[in-house]
C-alpha cells in the first residue's frame, strides 16, 4: 500500500481538492497503540491495488501530528477516534469508522464516483 504522509494541516486543503477527482482515505493511526498497529496491518493485508484505483490513501502519525488530528476533526466533522478511516469525496467525509471495525470490504463498499 502506497501511504501519502500528512504531516501538516495545510494538506487538508489539498486533499479535499484532490477528493473532488477521487476519494480520499485517511488512516489516523497511533503509534503507542496495539490495536491502531493490528487495524493498520489488517488492512494493508487486505489492500488490493487494482480493486482501489478509485482511492488515494494518506497516513497520519496522530502522535506526532496531533494539532493535524485535531484539524481533521474539525474539518471533516467527525469525533477523534484512534484507530480511524474516514473516505473523502468532494472535500467531504462520506464514511469514517474506528478501531476494529476498521475493513477493506467496507471501504470498497463506501467508494463513490
Amino acid at each position: 500500500m502506497n501511504w501519502n504522509k500528512i504531516t501538516s494541516i495545510e494538506q487538508l486543503d489539498d486533499i479535499k481538492e484532490k477528493s473532488k477527482d477521487k476519494n480520499v482515505l485517511i488512516f489516523k493511526h497511533s503509534t503507542r497503540c496495539s490495536v491502531s498497529s493490528m487495524a493498520m496491518n489488517r488492512l494493508e493485508r487486505a489492500w488490493k491495488e487494482e480493486e482501489t484505483r478509485e482511492i488515494t490513501p494518506f497516513y497520519l502519525d496522530l502522535v506526532e501530528y496531533r494539532d493535524v488530528s485535531n484539524e481533521i476533526q474539525n474539518t471533516f466533522k467527525v469525533i477523534h477516534e484512534s484507530p480511524q478511516v474516514l473516505l473523502i469525496k468532494n472535500g467531504d467525509c462520506i464514511y469514517d469508522d474506528s478501531h476494529m471495525n476498521i475493513n477493506y470490504n467496507s471501504i470498497k463498499a463506501n467508494i463513490r464516483a
